[in-house]
């Protein structure tokens, strides 16, 4: 028997905070479509718990590096979960790289996940769906110029864009927002040296966990007068005069 639950796509889903907000929306009673492009092992064991929850779950693989994969991921969605109605483009990758160092391939791989794949998922969600909400994950750095990151933060900078512009030409019918996280999950690797460095940088004095990224989910789904927005979920960083970085950490002479 077909589900008449809501259905929600969330990109990067197996992983870091695309779990947490699949897990969280499950939690609230949402299908979900759990999207992945090497962690296959990872989206079992995720599709297993969000099961658990007494809602369904279908696992989609795609690399949102390939343009014609990712053209072919709503309509795979729509295929097996016909009531989508929110699209979370969570997916990301990761080069601490300036621009002075930056390969074509560098350039292309963060362009293509951070922006051409949610572009091109937002299109067709708009076009094929009644309704519903776009929730775009971008980052509190696009408020700095941390060349350090070239490709990942302009990437991201210009997905910020694109939810500015989806929400104008989509309104009323669809709404788009973006969650701009700051000190949440730091990067794998790092410890609590780096993670107490982090969080002296930041007027809340404290970092703040995937429990706060699926709160402001949800928050975003349930305010339907919200479109358009930038939610900065980042400890007052956004607020100071340069956020820190892993480069700044790693530099011999401290701060």
């Amino acid at each position: 028997m077909a589900s008449t639950r809501q259905t929600a796509l969330i990109t990067g889903g197996a992983k870091r905070l695309g779990r947490a907000i699949a897990v969280d929306l499950a939690k609230q009673g949402y299908d979900i479509a759990l999207h992945y492009n090497s962690s296959e092992a990872s989206s079992e064991i995720v599709a297993d718990e969000i099961r658990s929850l007494g809602v369904q779950c279908e696992s989609f693989q795609a690399d949102l590096s390939d343009h014609g994969a990712v053209e072919k991921l709503v309509p795979a969605v729509l295929e097996r979960m016909p009531s989508l109605s929110v699209l979370v483009n969570s997916a990301s990758i990761y080069d601490p790289t300036p621009i002075a160092e930056t390969s074509i391939e560098i350039l292309q791989q963060n362009f293509s996940i951070h922006l051409v794949a949610p572009f091109l998922l937002s299109r067709d969600f708009f076009n094929s769906c009644p309704g519903g909400n776009i929730i775009n994950i971008v980052d509190t750095k696009v408020h700095f110029q941390q060349y350090d990151y070239a490709a990942y933060l302009l990437s991201k900078k210009s997905l910020a864009e694109l939810t500015k512009m989806s929400a104008l030409e989509f309104a009323p019918k669809v709404r788009v927002n973006a969650i701009l996280p700051g000190v949440i999950l730091p990067p794998e690797g790092r410890g609590e040296d780096y993670i107490e460095w982090r969080r002296h940088g930041l007027p809340l004095q404290r970092i703040g966990n995937p429990t706060h990224i699926s709160h402001t989910v949800r928050y975003i789904l349930e305010n339907d007068f919200l479109t358009g927005q930038m939610i900065a979920l980042d400890g007052g960083e956004s607020l100071t005069a340069e956020g820190r970085s892993v480069i700044q950490f790693e530099e011999p002479s401290g701060e």
